[in-house]
Formats: structure tokens, C-alpha cells, sequence
């Protein structure tokens, strides 16, 4: 492997379209170098599991998501990868035969503040007739800014600003978002070499009516970005304030008509009229204009201003007070005494790890989302003689035997009069684990029972949340930002962005 495939990931989000074997061939057949992996992110709610594999890959790992969206799926890609660079490819893409060493060229030798990487996209449409509406719509694609069709991001910049934000649920604005968080943090996006094909999917009639959900991203976007986010992302406005227009003549024709004005029912039934054909002939006029185009644009451009307003209003309301997205944690550090297991004082037995309920499924619901996840404990009965080294580490080793494995486990041998650095409420451990996986603090949380397990996080730069049990005082309740009832409560806000 060459230097900068070899630091690199592909991140191939997939609902498990046939598209996909057609880019996994291309990428299969490709001469040159290949990067360390492909990841094939599986977003399917439910069905069998996914067989990428076929010689000429890359070692290819399948991850699976549940069906959380595209945001969620190259979250999850990105999180598994441990590369320096992640390469999204979207499932219903081909790669020019040359794109592993364009990808290698692109890459190589970027300065520090470059972030990220764009490919070229193009979408070849008919030579024997005008494009169809949707055909046009998906060669805009041909110009746009920051897609990830083709997108290659430095982990180290994904992590810090969260990833993709979960909030836009469709394959719309989410890319934008995100390039316009990386950039606000100083860095910069610059375009390669490499290009890609982006065929037109075959479409229903309605799929114009069903893309107008997009408009309450639109909002989600102005709410994040504010008023100018067009200009910064690159993103026409489109006929959004025609649309409603035209909508808001139809309630008007039919409020008069209720109140029985005939007269302004009609002036406004006519604007609505109008505002309608001139629609629907700026679509007709530029495509092929057989009669199922014909018949489509006139049925679709009837339905398309009060959908697109409607979703514009219903993002108004949605998206109120929406606050900037923070994304999922890097690392999620336990506590284990008291808030993994039940506590058993200087316990050196391992078969007296008992975990609290719902432990396990908190863990599990943390890997599945690639949030990584580590213990970090006081274990002074060492240094007072009661328990050794070989009994808490066979302590620890029942725990991941009952709770899954995890990332790191840090623990401390010493007694509160040593002066340590390590022990809670000192900062070590923390710090400890985060230098161990490379995680900055600040995308940290710890979760514990104790007073001193927030303030080794807050010590460490990291997010601390307290769950108690009957030994936490009433003065640890007061002084922590974060108090939950269960650690599966505390995973349900770290899961939720909250944190």
C-alpha cells in the first residue's frame, strides 16, 4: 500500500440496492493500490446479512446499523475505521478505474488545515432526447459542494465536531452541515482529482412530490447556519417563496369561497391557476415532453407548492430552539464498583461480579453506535493489602466476560495517602484512557456513583454524569451537572447527543 491509501478507510453507506454490487465491482477491478479497508455499512432494518466481499477488495468489515438513516450509517462507518482519512462512497456510484491512485494523489501531501477532500461527479444524461425532470434534478449533483458521494474527511476533523448531525433523517443537507461545521473550525475543503459516475436511479412518478421533505432540513440549515447558510454552502434557494405563494392563493380561494366572497375567491383561484401553469411549464418545457412527462409534471406540479410549504412549516415548528450538534461521544468510561457491578468492598473473587441491571444492554447499545468504552476504578484494597494485582485483573476479566469487552480498563492500585496521580478524583485514569485509544478528553464521558468519578472527568477535561446509589452524599448530588436515575438513563443521553 502506498502511504496515504494505507492511512485510509472507504465508508460505503448502503440500504442494499443493487447499485451496490455494481460499485463493489468497480472498486474490485480497479488497478493499483488499496486502501487499509472498506467498510460496508449496512442500513437496513431488518434482512440478511450483506456479502461484500469478492476478490481484488480491500479487507472489507460489514457493520449494521438498524435502519438509523444515512447521517447515522457514516457515523457509524467512520467510528469503526481507525484510519487517519475516511473516503464515503455512496452505494449508487461507480468509481473511475483509476480512483484508488487519484484518492492517493488527492490526498497525499495535504497541509494540516485541509480537512477534507471532494471528488468530481459526473451524470451522464440522454443524448437522444432532453432530460426529465428528475434527470435534471440529479445532474445538479454534477455541481454541487461537499456531497458525500464522493468525500474524503480526516477522522481527527469528523470526531471533533461530531460527525454528522442525526437530526437531518434524509440523504439532504446533512453533507452541507457537516462541511460548514469543519470550516467554521478553522479548517479547509478543497477538491480532488478523482471522479466518479453518479447514475440517474429510476424514479416513480411522485418522486418530486416525496423530495419536497427536504424543505424542513432547509430549515434545520438556517436554524444551525443562520441566515446565510446558502451562500456558504452553495445552495441555490429554488422556488421555495413561489411555492408559497402559489399555496397561500389556494387558501385564500377556498377561504372566500367558505365566506361566500365569489369574487375574491375567484382573483385568488386564478393567481393559484396561474402560479400553477407557470410551474408546471418551466418543468415541461425543458424535458422530453412525451405524455407521461407531460401528464407527471401537470399532476406533480399541482401537488408540489402546498407539500413544500407544508414541510417548511412543520420544520418551523420542529426545529424551535435547536441547539448546535455535539454528536456521540468519542469514549464512554464506567465506573465499575457501583455502577457496573454491584459493590462488594475490596473484592478480589470473580465470581462476586454481579452487573447492576441493564449494564449490558447499555454497553451494547454504546458498541453498536461505535462509541467506544472503558472502565476506569479505584481499586485501593491492593495497597492496603487486602486483594492483588492478579485478583482485580481476574475480576476484570469477569467483567468483560459478562458485559462484552471494552476498549480500555484502567485501575489503580493505590491507597488514598500514596499522593497518586491516578486515583479518583485525580485526573490519571482518564487521561490514561483517552492517550491510550487517542481520544481528546473534551469527547469523554464518565459515568459513576461517586462524587470523585465527576471530578477526575472535570479534572481531565471530560463530561461527568453521576448515577447514585446509597453511598452518594448529598453534596456530590449537588454539585454535578449531570444526576441520572440508571446507567441505561445516562447511555439514553449520551446516545441522544445531549451530553
Amino acid at each position: 500500500m502506498s502511504p496515504a491509501l494505507e492511512r485510509s478507510s472507504v465508508v460505503v453507506p448502503t440500504i442494499g440496492r443493487p447499485s451496490l454490487d455494481v460499485l463493489l465491482d468497480a472498486l474490485a477491478a480497479a488497478p493499483g493500490p488499496r486502501p487499509a479497508e472498506l467498510i460496508v455499512v449496512d442500513d437496513r432494518p431488518t434482512g440478511e446479512p450483506l456479502r461484500p466481499e469478492r476478490p481484488g477488495l480491500p479487507p472489507v468489515r460489514v457493520v449494521r446499523t438498524g435502519g438509523g438513516g444515512p447521517a447515522r450509517a457514516r457515523n457509524l462507518g467512520w467510528r469503526t475505521a481507525r484510519t487517519e482519512w475516511i473516503a464515503f462512497l455512496d452505494d449508487d456510484v461507480v468509481p473511475d478505474a483509476d480512483w484508488y491512485q487519484r484518492l492517493e494523489h488527492d490526498l497525499a501531501d495535504l497541509p494540516a488545515d485541509v480537512a477534507g477532500s471532494q471528488g468530481r461527479v459526473r451524470v451522464p444524461l440522454p443524448d437522444d432526447r432532453p432530460p426529465t425532470d428528475w434527470e435534471r434534478g440529479t445532474a445538479g449533483l454534477a455541481t454541487s459542494s461537499w456531497i458525500t458521494a464522493d468525500l474524503a474527511y480526516r477522522r481527527a476533523a469528523l470526531a471533533a465536531v461530531g460527525g454528522f448531525d442525526e437530526r437531518f433523517p434524509r440523504a439532504f443537507r446533512e453533507d452541507s452541515d457537516l462541511a460548514l461545521r469543519v470550516m467554521d473550525t478553522g479548517a479547509r475543503l478543497v477538491r480532488g482529482e478523482r471522479w466518479i459516475t453518479h447514475p440517474v436511479r429510476p424514479a416513480d412518478r411522485w418522486i418530486s412530490t416525496r423530495v419536497q421533505a427536504g424543505n424542513a432540513d432547509d430549515v434545520l440549515m438556517r436554524r444551525l447556519h443562520g441566515p446565510d447558510w446558502r451562500d456558504r454552502a452553495d445552495a441555490a434557494l429554488g422556488r421555495r417563496p413561489q411555492h408559497t405563494a402559489v399555496t397561500t392563493a389556494a387558501v385564500a380561494a377556498l377561504g372566500f369561497a367558505a365566506a361566500g366572497r365569489p369574487r375574491a375567491a375567484a382573483l385568488a383561484a386564478a393567481c393559484w391557476l396561474a402560479g400553477t401553469a407557470e410551474f408546471a411549464w418551466a418543468r415541461i418545457a425543458s424535458g422530453p415532453r412525451t405524455r407521461d412527462e407531460v401528464t407527471t409534471m401537470l399532476l406533480t406540479s399541482a401537488a408540489i407548492p402546498p407539500l413544500a410549504t407544508w414541510h417548511w412549516l412543520a420544520g418551523v415548528v420542529r426545529h424551535r430552539g435547536v441547539r448546535a450538534w455535539r454528536g456521540l461521544p468519542d469514549l464512554v468510561l464506567f465506573d465499575r464498583d457501583g455502577t457496573l457491578v454491584h459493590d462488594v468492598p475490596y473484592n478480589g473473587d470473580p465470581q462476586e461480579v454481579w452487573p447492576v441491571d441493564g449494564a449490558k444492554e447499555a454497553l451494547d447499545r454504546l458498541r453498536a453506535r461505535g462509541v467506544r468504552v472503558g472502565v476506569v476504578s479505584n481499586q485501593s484494597g491492593v495497597a492496603r493489602g487486602l486483594i492483588t494485582r492478579a485478583q482485580v485483573e481476574a475480576c476484570m476479566d469477569r467483567l468483560a466476560e459478562l458485559l462484552g469487552p471494552f476498549d480500555t480498563v484502567q485501575y489503580c492500585p493505590h491507597g488514598p495517602e500514596d499522593g497518586c496521580t491516578c486515583r479518583k478524583p485525580a485526573p490519571g485514569m482518564v487521561k490514561a484512557a483517552c492517550a491510550e485509544l487517542d481520544v481528546d478528553p473534551a469527547r469523554c464521558v464518565v459515568i459513576g456513583d461517586i462524587g470523585a468519578d465527576v471530578e477526575a472527568a472535570t479534572a481531565a477535561g471530560a463530561v461527568g454524569m453521576l448515577v447514585p446509589t446509597s453511598v452518594t452524599r448529598d453534596e456530590e448530588l449537588a454539585a454535578s451537572d449531570w444526576v441520572l436515575a440508571s446507567v441505561t438513563e445516562a447511555v439514553d443521553v449520551v446516545l441522544d447527543g445531549q451530553w
